[in-house]
């Protein structure tokens, strides 16, 4: 359990349900709040050579460049990467495990500089090490049309990857049940 004077509580919930929205509500209370999927995205930055190596091989097989345009920089398009993850449970696992240490330490981080903190992450199930320092989940829901009107909006991703990703996290309030974090819905 973190230090007793810190507050510490996850926004989570699937894809577009408005995280984001919920995080500002508390940031106007004076919350500080760290979103997972920045972390990811600095990761696969710092990351990209080791990325590259990873997944290039099962990128080829599938047809679809990782690369970013300029080629010389050897940074990686993290839409390719997305389309080519989500199409692979196996894949998805791998790439989890390459940049999940580095969003740990740098919550931490966070953490460690703020007395309110908001962790802002779908699947913080998945760093169980982060998720029990809550104590309190706060679950986004939103009707399923409306997160797909917003993510088409937002993400500009084909509706087929959209839809996927949805599908990936349709047991997702079933995973944080598992944790014993008391979990509060907004429906949103």
């Amino acid at each position: 359990m973190a230090d007793a004077a810190k507050q510490i509580i996850a926004v989570t919930g699937p894809m577009a349900s408005g995280k984001n929205f919920v995080c500002s509500i508390f940031e106007n209370d004076g919350w500080k709040s760290i979103d997972a999927d920045i972390l990811v995205h600095q990761a696969i930055d710092e990351l990209s050579q080791t990325i590259y190596e990873t997944f290039s091989k099962d990128a080829q097989k599938h047809g679809i460049n990782i690369l970013t345009d300029d080629k010389t920089k050897n940074q990686i398009d993290r839409k390719a990467l997305g389309k080519l993850l989500f199409s692979d449970p196996s894949l998805l696992k791998k790439q989890e495990m390459l940049v999940y240490p580095y969003v740990i330490r740098k919550t931490k981080e966070f953490i460690n500089k703020n007395d309110k903190v908001i962790i802002n992450a779908t699947v913080l199930y998945k760093t169980p090490e982060l998720l029990n320092l809550c104590q309190k989940i706060y679950y986004i829901k939103a009707p399923f049309l409306k997160r797909l009107i917003r993510a088409k909006k937002r993400d500009r991703l084909p509706l087929k990857q959209i839809l996927k990703r949805f599908k990936n996290q349709r047991n997702l309030l079933k995973e944080y049940q598992k944790f014993s974090v008391p979990i509060f819905i907004w429906n949103n």
